[in-house]
Formats: structure tokens, sequence, C-alpha cells
């Protein structure tokens, strides 16, 4: 499958499920496809490159490990997403990557990732904590911040601060899920 044909399959998919898995399978078994999905994320304004934030979600939730040999795109992806809906599956990859990545069972993960991802990702991270997002973005951020966190001692005061400047304003999903990652801090 080519550029193109990639392009209008995604085009055809919709919120359904069985659609987006249908594509996801497609990509599972045709990983080389991962690129061209990482160059259509990168059309920011166009709603297609959502559809290929989707189907690399639901790559990443089901074979995490297919994706790792594209971090150095993906990295160069995640600061440039635009659309919140694409932002909220992109940032749900940093979070299954920072999970593998701080799991002791997944050391592929922690072999694979680079400082070079991880500052990259923690920006993208505090920039969607920050910035004028959806809360799914900001929940997935908290949790990848809070396990970078972990490693590197100068975003857990970071963290914290942004979540209690910002705790008052939060819808309550973004409260009950500030309450648990501060309860942590602590």
């Amino acid at each position: 499958m080519n550029r193109q044909e990639l392009y209008v399959s995604l085009n055809n998919v919709d919120h359904s499920r069985d659609k987006r898995t249908e594509m996801a399978k497609k990509v599972q078994m045709n990983p080389k496809l991962i690129p061209t999905l990482l160059e259509i994320i990168k059309l920011t304004k166009d709603p297609v490159s959502s559809k290929a934030a989707w189907i690399l979600d639901a790559v990443a939730r089901k074979q995490l490990n297919i994706i790792l040999p594209y971090l150095d795109s993906f990295t160069e992806v995640i600061g440039k997403v635009e659309l919140d809906s694409s932002v909220r599956p992109v940032a749900k990859v940093c979070e299954l990557l920072m999970e593998s990545y701080f799991s002791k069972k997944e050391i592929i993960v922690r072999q694979q990732i680079t400082e070079a991802h991880i500052e990259k990702i923690t920006s993208s991270c505090f920039d969607w904590l920050i910035g004028e997002h959806k809360v799914a973005a900001k929940a997935y951020s908290m949790t990848s911040l809070y396990l970078l966190g972990t490693e590197y001692g100068w975003i857990h005061p970071e963290l914290k601060m942004v979540l209690e400047q910002n705790y008052s304003n939060g819808s309550a999903a973004y409260k009950a899920r500030a309450r648990m990652v501060l309860k942590k801090l602590k």
C-alpha cells in the first residue's frame, strides 16, 4: 500500500471501533506502513491526520514494539500535532511508551528510547498539560510526566506546580486525575 492508498483508506475510517480495528490490523500486518502513517500525521491541519493518529494509537495498544524502530519520526511529529483529535491518541502513545519504559518487564523499550526521545516526549507532555487541550490528553500527559519524574528529578516539582495552579479551573475528570497524581507526589 503506497501513501496515496493509505491516505484514501484512512479517509474511509470513522469513529467506529470496527473500522479502526480493521485498519490497525492492516498496519500491524505491514509495519512498513508506520513511517507513512507518521507522514500523514504530520499533515497537522488535515482531518485525515487525526485518523492516522487513531490508527497509530490502536496499533500501539496491541503491539507497541512495532513502532519502536520509528521512534525518531514519532518524536519529531508529536510536538507538531494540532487538532485535539490527533493530540489525544498521540499523547496516549506517549503514555504507553512511558509505562513500558518504566516497566521492569519491557527491557527492549528501555533500550530503544533515547535521551532525545525522552526530551521530546517530556516537552510535548508539558505543552499538552499546560495548553488548551481536552482532558484525555492532559491525563495521559500527567501519567507520562509522573513516570518520567521518577528518573528525572526536576520533573516532579514542575508537574506538581502545574497541577496545583490549574486544579481550580479543571474539569471534574482533570481534578480526579490531578488528585491521584498529586497524592503520589507527596
